[in-house]
């Protein structure tokens, strides 16, 4: 097996068949696509489960649940629990509404399960952002899970500006990262213009330029080239 398998299969427990394929049409491509992936996943101004965690919940935010479903097990395995990927997740939400919710939906289940306590689903997936956390909530019986249930009860109330500040002050996961991750959720749909606003709210939040690099890197990852182009428009040059 190459270097480039042997890398995945660690990664994913099994070598995907994206992977293989790539492999089976140029081993060469697959070689340099694994070592820019090994060189921007790996602890940087970002950690690498930090990393792992804004990439599952800017997918949710652009509804791709293949790839926040990939990141979501490294966030797992790196020492995310899902009630902390949960406070990611409701960036997401922020951004695209409740049907991120129903892409975190998946994604909570599968965190849960890959640290050994496994749900029921139920018959039909709940509806409404309420419901939805409710529902999730309810899974998280050994959680601490204080913070999640303000904001359910703030989503209840329907007040849409205390429920974003609420949504972005310190939880578990600290104001900076999840600022961080809304500026993600932009870049990724190669919305610089809407990136903008937000990176500079990271900023006043207490992001570095360098922890914004290492943003841009990991949208390269799962949206490609153009989403450091977008970012990069805002990104302060280094003096």
């Amino acid at each position: 097996m190459s270097k480039a398998l042997e890398y995945f299969k660690e990664v994913y427990d099994v070598v995907p068949g994206w992977v293989q394929k790539m492999h089976d049409y140029s081993p060469e491509v697959l070689d340099k696509y694994t070592g820019i992936r090994g060189e921007i996943m790996q602890d940087g101004s970002l950690s690498r489960k930090e990393k792992d965690a804004l990439i599952a919940s800017m997918n949710a935010a652009r509804l791709y649940s293949r790839s926040m479903l990939f990141h979501t097990k490294g966030a797992v395995d790196f020492g995310y629990s899902a009630a902390e990927l949960l406070e990611f997740f409701l960036t997401a939400y922020l951004y695209k509404g409740d049907a991120a919710l129903k892409r975190a939906f998946e994604a909570i289940p599968y965190a849960l399960e890959l640290s050994g306590n496994p749900v029921v689903l139920p018959e039909a997936t709940p509806e409404t952002a309420d419901d939805l956390l409710g529902t999730m909530l309810g899974w998280m019986k050994d959680e601490e899970t204080a913070y999640l249930e303000q904001v359910v009860s703030a989503i209840k109330q329907g007040h849409k500006e205390e429920l974003t500040a609420l949504i972005l002050a310190d939880g578990k996961v600290s104001s900076k990262l999840k600022h961080l991750n809304m500026a993600g959720n932009f870049i990724v749909e190669l919305d610089g213009s809407g990136a903008a606003p937000w990176m500079e709210k990271a900023r006043a939040a207490g992001a570095t330029e360098a922890d914004l690099a290492d943003l841009g890197y990991i949208c390269i990852l799962t949206a490609g080239i153009p989403a450091w182009f977008e970012l990069s428009d805002s990104l302060k040059t280094v003096e």
